[in-house]
């Protein structure tokens, strides 16, 4: 059996498309908020949101920072990456992204 890291999100940005340009190319991040529903003991409906990192590279890259604005709904499917980093302050940082591999756009906004 051959295991995979792969994730699908469908869901909203939350921000704007910050797109960083390098020599060999572009770096596109944005926010992307999926809602989960479920009804809590007491018979209420609640609704929890949860944030997601997402990094595009190359064409993708080009696709979200020309189509991708922020409440824009998007399908994606990337693989779940894990990064740290120290701050001037010597902090450790630890991040989580979705590496984007494929993205769809959806919706009307």
């Amino acid at each position: 059996m051959s295991l995979r890291n792969k994730v699908t999100l469908i869901g909203h940005t939350g921000k704007e498309v910050e797109t960083v340009n390098f020599e060999n190319g572009k770096l596109a991040k944005v926010t992307l908020a999926t809602n989960d529903y479920y009804t809590n003991g007491l018979g209420e409906k609640v609704e929890e949101t949860q944030w997601h990192n997402l990094v595009a590279s190359g064409k993708l890259a080009d696709i979200m920072e020309k189509y991708v604005q922020k409440g824009k709904e998007i399908a994606v499917e990337g693989k779940i990456v894990y990064r740290t980093f120290d701050d001037k302050a010597g902090v450790k940082h630890y991040i989580t992204e979705i590496r984007v591999e494929e993205i769809v756009l959806l919706g009307s906004k």
